[in-house]
């Protein structure tokens, strides 16, 4: 994330809190995070580490630190790359707090602010450029209006089905590298694309924002096909069925 990564020379130069701020937002402190506390697993799927962060004080101001000051400096002035990258950092790191001081939950969607929520992601927990924002509104009215499909690729929703939590932060500098890696990953796993003798069995996300990958099925199935590996490719070529969706909102925790 371009911009966000100060130097020693650079923050001295700034007033003390808004050099504190943009330390606190180097993605580097994020990737300390992540790298302490999130393991990829031999099954293709990364897990956190929640019961170990939530018992480190350090770590968890750290994380709380961090969403903050990603607040505080806002995401006017950035490519769009670099805009793609600072909200996705954003609603990871949000997420993961959001859970953290919840936990232990089975669930993502057992965290409910409010008698008739199922989740959390309604809740106006941010505040960017002046504006109160919820999850759902930085996923949906601020990255999906974007057009690129590959958005779900850098969101993690703290469940198993869920692209995985990278265990970075997401960079402008790299994200269309880095998301083209995130995409392979996912749409190479079965919990993405699981073949059946009835056809394919897909991720829910491939029903819920069909309308982002292409107008139908087809569409869909050619977006899974750019990525897909020989294996599944292959499939791919017979122009299968859909048999059904299906995703796992079980919380992606070590065990």
């Amino acid at each position: 994330m371009i911009g966000l990564g100060v130097s020693a020379g650079v923050a001295s130069a700034l007033p003390a809190g808004v050099a504190a701020q943009a330390a606190s937002a180097d993605p580097q402190l994020f990737d300390r995070l992540l790298a302490r506390h999130v393991r990829a697993g031999r099954d293709g799927i990364n897990r956190v580490d929640y019961r170990a962060w939530r018992a480190s004080a350090v770590d968890r101001a750290g994380l709380a630190a961090y969403v903050e000051a990603l607040q505080a400096l806002g995401s006017k002035g950035r490519s769009r790359s670099e805009q793609i990258a600072y909200w996705s950092n954003l609603y990871n790191a949000e997420t993961l707090r959001v859970v953290l001081d919840a936990y232990p939950v089975k669930s993502i969607r057992a965290i409910r602010p409010t008698l008739v929520s199922v989740g959390p992601w309604k809740a106006k927990t941010l505040q960017v450029d002046g504006r109160r924002l919820s999850l759902h509104e930085v996923e949906h009215e601020i990255l999906r209006p974007m057009g690129d499909p590959m958005i779900h690729y850098a969101l993690n929703c703290a469940s198993i089905s869920c692209p995985n939590l990278p265990l970075r932060a997401w960079r402008g500098a790299t994200l269309a590298a880095d998301l083209d890696q995130a995409a392979r990953a996912y749409v190479n796993h079965p919990r993405a694309a699981q073949v059946t003798a009835k056809g394919l069995i897909l991720s829910s996300i491939y029903k819920w924002y069909a309308e982002d990958f292409g107008a139908d099925e087809a569409a869909v199935l050619n977006h899974l096909d750019r990525y897909a590996a020989p294996p599944l490719r292959a499939v791919l070529g017979r122009r299968p069925a859909i048999a059904g969706y299906a995703y796992d909102w079980d919380l992606n925790r070590v065990a």
